[in-house]
């Protein structure tokens, strides 16, 4: 296996105290290949909650400082203890269609934001194949309220999901994929051996007042809807062909669950 897949980078900086102090207090290098893999994996999933940051292009210890990530900020954490423990891993880049994040964007910035959004998973080396662990975004008692309100739905796009099989989506590490927001992939940007490589090339490009306004109003938003979707309090969102989607759709605008 390459060099370049084990390799510290500025954004991937395992070396750092905290991500030192947090690899040896788990005692990951002691397990297995496998019971590595799924211990790192299980902890950035849901020990670092699904949220928004300032800006993808954080180190991974800045991340494991804020305790929340998304898709591309979740990506490089993982990535950072993957290789902190000997893991080789790669990063995967494709666009996705915005839908996903219907429902935690507010509506009136939704119609103005960018069509298709860069999205990012990690691949790992395992059983002489490349493992694709996109379902590391959304932490399981986010998933679990999803799964509550459209426990009738085979399927989601939105509310940070984007997935055919919601009740039972492929998100726990068993040596295989895992997604969570695949189905709503638009483009291949191709691999990239760490998260600055891809940052060199390809970015969200918000103009300077956009990307202001995401880093100090839209993204705190965005994470106070998200705290209320976890307290079961998810809104209607409109979609083609329909008024909305949610569980309010046929009556109240908005419930908690068991209400």
């Amino acid at each position: 296996m390459n060099d370049e897949f084990l390799a510290a980078t500025r954004l991937l900086d395992f070396g750092n105290p905290h991500l030192e102090r947090l690899v040896e207090a788990r005692g990951w290098r002691r397990l297995s290949d496998h019971e590595r893999i799924g211990a790192v994996y299980d902890f950035v999933r849901n020990e670092i909650a699904f949220g928004y940051n300032a800006r993808d292009d954080l180190a991974a210890s800045r991340v494991l400082r804020d305790g929340y990530g998304q898709c591309n900020t979740k990506a490089t954490l993982l990535m950072a203890l993957l290789r902190a423990v000997g893991v080789a891993c790669r990063l995967r880049a494709f666009t996705v269609d915005k839908s996903l994040q219907r429902g935690i964007v507010p509506e009136i910035v939704y119609r103005i934001a960018p069509a298709r959004i860069l999205h990012t998973w990690v691949e790992v080396w395992h059983g002489e194949r490349w493992v694709a662990l996109e379902g590391v975004i959304v932490d399981a008692p986010m998933l679990a309220v999803l799964q509550a309100q459209f426990r009738s739905r085979p399927d989601l796009c939105g509310f940070g999901v984007a997935t055919a099989c919601l009740q039972a989506p492929p998100v726990a590490w068993q040596g295989s994929d895992t997604f969570i927001q695949k189905a709503a992939i638009t483009g291949d940007l191709g691999t990239f051996a760490a998260p600055d490589l891809l940052y060199e090339k390809h970015g969200q490009d918000l103009p300077p007042p956009k990307a202001f306004l995401y880093r100090h109003l839209v993204r705190h938003w965005m994470n106070a809807r998200v705290a209320r979707l976890r307290r079961g309090i998810v809104p209607d969102i409109p979609r083609p062909g329909e008024h909305s989607v949610g569980p309010g759709a046929n009556g109240a605008r908005q419930r908690e669950i068991g209400s």
